[in-house]
C-alpha cells in the first residue's frame, strides 16, 4: 500500500501567502517560502503554491517565488496559477517546481493537458479542479472560484485524465475555509471514476477529518492551510491520525 500523503497548500496573493473562507475574506498569514521550509521540517510530504490572483488578473504565475522556495525545500513542489500554455509549464518546471496545477486554461482548452502530458510527462500535470455543489452534482468554478462553468465536476475529472492530467487537485468551494471537514461525497465520486491520484482539498478542521476523507472516501492525499497556518494543529498530528487509520505515511527523518 502506498503512503498517503499530507500536502500543504499556500495560497498566495501578491507575494504573501492569504488564507480566507469559500475563496473570500483573505487574510495574510505570512512569507510563503518562509513557511513551506516550516512545514517540510514539520513532515510535509508536498507543498502546493497557488498564485490566486495569477488568473483572474490575467497574468503569469509566481516563478520568483518558486525558484527562491526551491532552493530552501526538498520535499515535491507543485506550482498552480496563471499556467497556459506549454511554455508556462516548462518556465514553470525549469523554476523548480516538480508538478504543476492548471485549472482555468484547461477548461478553455482541454488538449493543453495532452500537450503538457505529451512533453513533459503525465506525472507532473495536475488538474486542479474548483467545485461547488449545484443540485444533485457539483459545478466547476475558474478564476480563482470567480467563474462557474457549464461542467460537471466528476465529468470534467474524467475528462481531464483521458486528456493527460496524472494527479486531480479537487478543492470544495463550499467547504474551503470552514474546518468543516471535506466533501467527502464529492471526493468520493470522483476517486471512483478515475485512474489517478486524487487530492481532497476544502474543509480540513481536525486530524480526524485528515483521516476521514482518505479512510472513507478514497483520497490518495489531504490538502491542508488554515488549520496548520493558524497553529490548530500539526503536520505530525494529521500523520498520527492517518496512521491509527491503518494507513502507511511517512516518517520525517
Amino acid at each position: 500500500m502506498l503512503s498517503r500523503r499530507v500536502v500543504v497548500c499556500l495560497d498566495v496573493l501578491a507575494g504573501r501567502v492569504v488564507k480566507g473562507v469559500a475563496f473570500q475574506s483573505l487574510r495574510d498569514s505570512g512569507d510563503p517560502v518562509e513557511l513551506a521550509a516550516a512545514y517540510e521540517r514539520a513532515g510535509a510530504d508536498e507543498i502546493v503554491f497557488l498564485d490566486i490572483g495569477a488568473s483572474p488578473e490575467q497574468r503569469g504565475t509566481m516563478l520568483d517565488v518558486a525558484r527562491k522556495a526551491a532552493e530552501q525545500i526538498f520535499i515535491p513542489l507543485t506550482i498552480g496559477g496563471g499556467i497556459r500554455s506549454t511554455d508556462d509549464v516548462a518556465a514553470t518546471l525549469r523554476a523548480g517546481a516538480d508538478k504543476v496545477g492548471i485549472n482555468s486554461a484547461a477548461v478553455q482548452r482541454p488538449a493543453l493537458l495532452t500537450e503538457a502530458a505529451d512533453r513533459f510527462g503525465s506525472q507532473c500535470v495536475v488538474i486542479s479542479i474548483d467545485a461547488k455543489r449545484d443540485g444533485d452534482g457539483w459545478r466547476v468554478y475558474t478564476n480563482g472560484g470567480r467563474t462557474p462553468t457549464n461542467l460537471d465536476a466528476v465529468e470534467w475529472a474524467v475528462e481531464a485524465v483521458r486528456c493527460g492530467a496524472g494527479e486531480i487537485l479537487l478543492t470544495s468551494i463550499d467547504r474551503d475555509g470552514t474546518q468543516s471537514g471535506y466533501d467527502m461525497e464529492l471526493t468520493r465520486r470522483v476517486v471512483d471514476s478515475v485512474p489517478v491520484p486524487v487530492i481532497a482539498s476544502g474543509g480540513a478542521g481536525s486530524p480526524a477529518d485528515v483521516a476521514q476523507v482518505i479512510a472513507e472516501a478514497g483520497a490518495d492525499a489531504a490538502l491542508v492551510a488554515g488549520i496548520l497556518h493558524d497553529g490548530l494543529t500539526t503536520v505530525g498530528a494529521l500523520k498520527l491520525a492517518i496512521a491509527a487509520a491503518g494507513f502507511p505515511v511517512r516518517v520525517a527523518a
